[in-house]
């Protein structure tokens, strides 16, 4: 991973407006409050034994702290945030507000900043949706307070 390149895309989304809707972005997904990069992600798994599978895991770790050591610098050390209840909650039907319910859905925590200058929440996160399926290192920032 670039972690220069990633800063600058985590830069990028800290500035301007959120859009009106739900949308696909150059970088990820946006809407309401908040804007989404995937900063990485991997190959799929379907023809690994699990051996593939667990080094990749690992390795997208690594990258999400080493980033988040360059974000400390920035606004200090991180909060971890378990998106657990979250997503606890959004299954037994509350009403959730975006990024976090989404989020939840696919990522087990969070690293989590707030930057005093905008008030704006700054997420690094490693999501994946299934088994087989690709890792992503995702940075999220958003004005919603996390649930």
């Amino acid at each position: 991973m670039d972690i220069a390149k990633a800063l600058a895309v985590i830069d990028r989304l800290r500035c301007g407006e959120y859009p009106a809707r739900c949308t696909r972005t150059d970088l990820g997904t946006a809407g309401p409050g908040y804007r989404m990069a995937e900063l990485e992600t991997s190959d799929d798994f379907w023809e690994d034994d699990g051996s593939r599978r667990e080094a990749t895991a690992g390795q997208y770790e690594l990258d999400r702290d080493g980033l988040g050591e360059r974000l400390t610098g920035r606004w200090g050390p991180p909060q971890v945030f378990s998106l657990y209840s979250v997503l606890e909650r959004t299954l037994a039907g509350e009403d959730v507000p975006e990024p976090w319910a989404s989020l939840s859905g696919h990522v087990p925590d969070v690293q989590l900043w707030r930057a005093q200058e905008s008030g704006r929440w700054i997420a690094l996160g490693v999501s994946q949706w299934g088994q087989e399926l690709p890792f992503q290192l995702l940075a999220v920032v958003t004005d919603v307070d996390p649930p």
